[in-house]
């Protein structure tokens, strides 16, 4: 590669390569430079590192016109000088190189003891180097719990491709083979980005043999997912069965998703239609957890009558200090959301609230209610059971949010939420491993105010990883999201920033030469940072094998028997 400079400070963290005009290198390519230290064992001394800045000028000119002027003879050098920031020194004894070492491109073995991938002893690929031909990998314990957990991700929408890399890491971790289980692990992705992800069980028929050996290189086929099941939300009719509203998949290929009103006041979900913040959604908080606390008793007296989908309320309304002809109503079924909201409000009138917060509740409540009306309903003839969304019946779950109000989409991430961590917490184990992939964590966990989702998700990332629930966030802007969430994730991915937002102190892993790439990289490629390695390491991942739309999906085989038997007929 070169020879290390004497012009330029060379120290024990970095140093300067003169490199010859015709040498192969790029930004991010891993090198070593051997020189003689004076360790104790008296061995030579290697430094790891990687290029991180090439940099070119003419020696021997004065004024910016003397370009012209060596066109015409006048006697300058072209000097081309890589950067090198140290990420290992082996021994590890502080020792700078020394001028004129020669300075090598390093692959293989060597590339892994560069990145400190030689010590993990659970890895999972995470994308190729920016050149092709060396496998990156992350260390596995310190996304499964071990030593640490969670992923956070960022970039622009439409550019950074933050939803189809997370895709690949799920589809790196449950093929890789390091999984200890990975028939019993699980990734519950909510599809917030129309029907995109309804196709992860169908092949890419745009997938090149170039992508395939990319594939092949990171240790696994060129395949879709094989078990994977897709949630739904119903049409918005509230009366007959639950029909699926998606276009781009069969009826029988999809399952239409709801909660009954027994189910809805049994694991208090009320909660999650009140997630928009404001100076009085705290106040409001009091008010719902009375509510929640008579709804769930209504469950718990129908579960002991053994009766249908619904629970037995009075929709009459009282107010403190009324003894009107109110106060015996009787109670009735409650099988569908309207009914309920009407029974809620008879419940929130007979609190010791003031009557400004119980009309604020009312407000949102009644606000809410069309927009999710269809998704808390009377089954019907239907089995509920058949309606619920169980992560644990494939190893990928893509539960779409798609043609959702944002009330109906907060109160399905929340609901899952809360269903897979009591499930999880119930079980007193780890096992089996849940990744959760959450797209715009700043609209469900934003930085200022309060919201049930927001502690939801903040409770996962600071003591997920004891129950085996692993948060994968994304979203385009980390600076709006609450801060003990995007700390605490010990993998930290971006793809192309916005200008700005590359400034804010949330990206303060990425070093300065870093923070400028982040705002050019185009598609296929992030930078990741994780705790082995001492520096973020950019990284290009393939084509994902899946389709990713519903004209990318390859038509099946066709059937040359049952062609034979047309034409003889």
């Amino acid at each position: 590669m070169g020879r290390v400079i004497g012009t330029q400070d060379a120290t024990p963290l970095e140093f300067w390569v003169l490199l010859d005009e015709d040498e192969q290198v790029q930004m991010n390519d891993a090198v070593v430079v051997e020189t003689r230290a004076p360790t104790p064992e008296g061995s030579g001394l290697k430094l790891f590192g990687m290029v991180d800045m090439i940099r070119a000028r003419h020696q021997g000119s004065v004024f910016d016109s003397d370009v012209i002027e060596a066109e015409r003879g006048l006697p300058v050098e072209l000097s081309i000088v890589a950067h090198v920031k140290v990420t290992r020194l082996l021994p590890e004894y502080y020792y700078p190189p020394v001028p004129g070492s020669l300075v090598r491109v390093v692959t293989g073995e060597e590339y892994a003891q560069a990145l400190f991938m030689d010590k993990m002893e659970r890895k999972f690929p995470i994308g190729l180097s920016l050149s092709g031909r060396e496998v990156v990998y992350g260390n596995l314990d310190f996304l499964t719990g071990r030593k640490g957990a969670h992923v956070n991700i960022s970039g622009i929408s439409g550019i950074a491709t933050k939803t189809t890399y997370t895709t690949f890491l799920i589809y790196s971790l449950l093929r890789c083979g390091a999984l200890p289980d990975p028939a019993n692990t699980h990734a519950i992705i909510f599809n917030v980005k129309g029907e995109d992800l309804l196709f992860l069980d169908k092949k890419n028929k745009d997938l090149t043999i170039e992508d395939e050996a990319q594939y092949a290189q990171l240790g696994f086929p060129a395949e879709p997912f094989d078990s994977v099941q897709f949630y739904v939300p119903p049409a918005p009719n509230r009366q007959g069965p639950a029909i699926p509203k998606v276009a781009a998949r069969r009826p029988d290929e999809v399952t239409p998703y709801f909660w009954t009103v027994r189910s809805f006041c049994r694991e208090g979900l009320l909660r999650y239609l009140f997630t928009e913040v404001g100076e009085d959604a705290s106040l409001l908080s009091t008010l719902v957890y009375q509510v929640e606390s008579r709804l769930k008793e209504a469950a718990d007296e129908a579960d002991k009558r053994d009766s249908g989908p619904g629970v037995f309320l009075s929709t009459a309304k009282k107010g403190k200090g009324d003894d009107d002809e109110n106060a015996d109503a009787p109670a009735q079924e409650i099988r569908d959301f309207l009914t309920l909201a009407k029974a809620i409000e008879a419940i929130a009138a007979s609190t010791n609230q003031a009557s400004g917060t119980v009309n604020a509740f009312m407000r949102r409540l009644y606000g809410a209610q069309e927009r999710v009306a269809y998704l808390v309903r009377n089954p019907g003839d239907a089995n509920p059971e058949n309606h619920t969304i169980n992560w644990r019946k494939k190893q990928v779950t893509v539960v779409s949010l798609t043609d959702l109000y944002e009330v109906g989409k907060s109160f399905v991430v929340g609901s899952v939420l809360q269903q897979i961590q009591e499930e999880k917490e119930a079980t007193g184990a780890a096992g089996p491993l849940c990744f959760i992939i959450v797209d715009e964590l700043n609209r469900y966990a934003p930085r200022d105010g309060w919201s049930p989702i927001r502690e939801r998700l903040l409770e996962i990332a600071e003591r997920g990883r004891s129950s085996g629930t692993i948060l994968i966030g994304a979203q385009q802007t980390a600076s709006e999201v609450e801060r003990r969430i995007v700390a605490n994730p010990a993998f930290r991915i971006v793809g192309r920033l916005d200008a700005a937002e590359a400034e804010r102190a949330e990206y303060g892993f990425l070093t300065p030469t870093l923070r400028e790439r982040a705002k050019i990289l185009t598609s296929g490629r992030m930078i990741v940072s994780q705790p082995d390695i001492p520096t973020p390491v950019p990284i290009l991942f393939p084509k994902p094998s899946w389709a990713t739309r519903e004209d990318e999906q390859a038509l099946p085989a066709p059937d040359l028997k049952l062609g034979k038997m047309r034409r003889s007929s």
